[in-house]
């Protein structure tokens, strides 16, 4: 008889650090086709956080989950509100002659016009008709009002817009939301919002873990109330328990020699038993395989971002020889330690 060794799954906590690195799974989802409309002087920090957003979705899964293209209203390239320029892959025109995305965005910015543009006024109404979704940026919601798809419905755009759009547009509920996903209805006041916006979409469509993922990757320095804003380690969510904290510190602090549950808890001043209360209470999984995945986290960031040895990172990361660190990067990854670096250069 073979016995079969089943591949290693990180939990929760650790999966959503690694998901961008881990084996290939079959999705069954469509690729969601995303166009962005350019105004004039758009807000490039609105437009780069939603597609940084999406092109990070696109890295934490195995395939594609959103393909996009950006359209001008008349010619490429279109001036941004920093005065850069960025090409675009066609216009509005383009876009009549082909079949338009599953989600159009229109992006605004401080300084773009209030007036109605009869093309872009038009492509909205098909773009209604045959039923796609249709967000917008900055005060890009002001299109989607000349074009009467907010009607009755709730929007966010940016606060300088507000007296505008309730002088102009009132059967339009102008929110003070910063971003709002209605029905078909997508809007968003500004860049950290256009992230908010574009992350609850990817929930909606795909699910939190993959939200989760993303926002990993995007949100380590995301603004607080301080200005002192500091990248904060998982060790330090202050959801946690203070021993909880306690503990993971002390596991991020000796990755190269790795601590007996016995001295954790002695250094933490409890038993053992509540160590592993703990975990599996707050994290949904064990004291030891927290420890673990923390350690071959580690040493994959090693392994991919510095020409240390193999040997030097299985060292590093506290692991008794090569092989057992080979065995249990190729048991989460998929792959040997070799080949996950021959696959990064």
């Amino acid at each position: 008889m073979t016995i079969t060794k089943d591949k290693r799954h990180f939990s929760t906590l650790m999966r959503d650090t690694n998901r961008a690195f881990l084996p290939l799974e079959k999705q069954a989802e469509a690729t969601l086709e995303v166009g962005f409309v350019l105004q004039p002087h758009f807000s490039l920090a609105s437009f780069t956080a939603a597609v940084d957003t999406l092109v990070t979705a696109n890295l934490v899964c195995t395939t594609p989950l959103f393909r996009y293209q950006s359209y001008a209203i008349e010619a490429s390239p279109v001036l941004s509100d920093l005065g850069i320029e960025i090409a675009t892959q066609g216009s509005l025109n383009t876009l009549i002659d082909q079949p338009l995305p599953d989600l159009l965005i229109i992006c605004g910015g401080y300084r773009c016009s209030t007036q109605p543009n009869t093309a872009l006024t038009r492509l909205l109404k098909l773009a209604d008709k045959q039923d796609r979704l249709i967000g917008s940026l900055w005060n890009g919601a002001i299109a989607l009002a000349h074009a009467g798809l907010l009607d009755q419905l709730n929007c966010a755009l940016h606060p300088d817009n507000h007296a505008y759009m309730h002088e102009q547009f009132p059967k339009v509920n102008v929110s003070k939301q910063v971003s709002i996903i209605e029905g078909k209805r997508l809007t968003s006041a500004g860049p950290m919002s256009a992230m908010g916006m574009m992350l609850t979409l990817i929930s909606q469509l795909r699910g939190n873990d993959v939200t989760r993922a993303v926002r990993e990757i995007i949100s380590c320095d995301q603004l607080s109330e301080s200005s002192d804003v500091q990248i904060n380690p998982l060790e330090d969510n202050p959801r946690l328990p203070q021993n909880l904290r306690d503990i993971m510190t002390l596991m991020a602090a000796n990755i190269e020699e790795p601590m007996s549950l016995e001295e954790l808890a002695a250094c933490a001043g409890v038993s053992r038993r509540q160590i592993e209360r703990l975990f599996q209470s707050h994290l949904e999984t064990s004291p030891g395989r927290y420890y673990l995945e923390l350690r071959i986290t580690h040493a994959r960031r090693l392994l991919l971002q510095s020409n240390e040895s193999i040997t030097s990172i299985t060292l590093a990361c506290g692991f008794v020889s090569t092989s057992h660190f080979s065995n249990c990067y190729k048991d989460y990854f998929g792959v040997s330690p070799s080949h996950a670096r021959e696959q990064a250069r």
